[in-house]
């Protein structure tokens, strides 16, 4: 924590010529290196070869997508061959540019990351602390959420189905399957085989099962499955932009 704010500038856009970032459905996965961490890999909704995002050294996990597509938010590992994680870091990716959201020295090792409704704030768990910042204003420096928000900032980390938001995606009891929970009642079984889930748009949820991603629609519809290629390594840890 506290290191100096970072960016790098002049890279190219990883998804240039690959993705039509902000319009086009894709999702991003971890892949390839040791099950703590890899390196992040996008596919288009209408599956295909991967795409590499990241390259670095230290390992890259717990992506988190802008809901208008634009940035991905994810966390890096403290050190070659470190599980770790210890900073957090936003990459736009329309520009190619990565900046770390710098966070107080007392805030601890950083656990999650989310965006708010609008996309307007960056929510980071770390430590027993929530911090936010707003990237798309270009303020990277994380910021502790007062009480009094910490509610919709806890929100912001949570996978919520439906506009209006009417449920959310919670583990079951059998940490190989994901359940649907609403405010009244008991939760509900999405999926056997399932982990990673992530909000698919308004109307459909994604999650990764048998080596594919499904979407699955909240409504009448039939699931569909996003098969890759080229993937070096388990897939895990999936974030998703439904398209436009």
């Amino acid at each position: 924590m506290g290191s100096a704010l970072a960016s790098c500038s002049g890279t190219l856009p990883p998804l240039r010529g690959q993705i039509e970032v902000g319009r086009e459905a894709y999702a991003i996965v971890v892949a390839g290196g040791d099950p703590g961490g890899g390196d992040l890999y996008a596919v288009r909704g209408s599956g295909g070869p991967v795409i590499p995002i990241t390259f670095s050294r230290v390992g890259e996990m717990r992506p988190s997508l802008s809901p208008d597509g634009r940035r991905v938010a994810f966390l890096r590992g403290r050190a070659v061959a470190d599980s770790t994680p210890g900073s957090v870091w936003v990459m736009d990716l329309l520009t190619g540019g990565e900046h770390e959201v710098e966070l107080p020295r007392s805030a601890g090792t950083p656990r999650l990351v989310g965006w708010s409704r609008d996309g307007t704030t960056l929510v980071v768990a770390a430590g027993a602390g929530l911090y936010r910042s707003a990237p798309a204003q270009g303020a990277f420096q994380g910021e502790p959420v007062p009480p009094p928000g910490r509610a919709t900032a806890e929100s912001s980390l949570a996978v919520l189905l439906g506009e209006p938001v009417f449920a959310r995606v919670v583990p079951c009891a059998d940490p190989d399957a994901l359940c649907v929970a609403s405010d009244t009642g008991s939760p509900g079984l999405l999926a056997e085989h399932a982990r990673g889930a992530a909000r698919w748009g308004p109307d459909s949820v994604a999650f990764l099962t048998g080596g594919v991603i499904e979407v699955r629609p909240l409504g009448p519809g039939r699931a569909r499955k996003i098969e890759w290629s080229e993937l070096p390594g388990r897939a895990r840890e999936l974030t998703a932009f439904g398209g436009k």
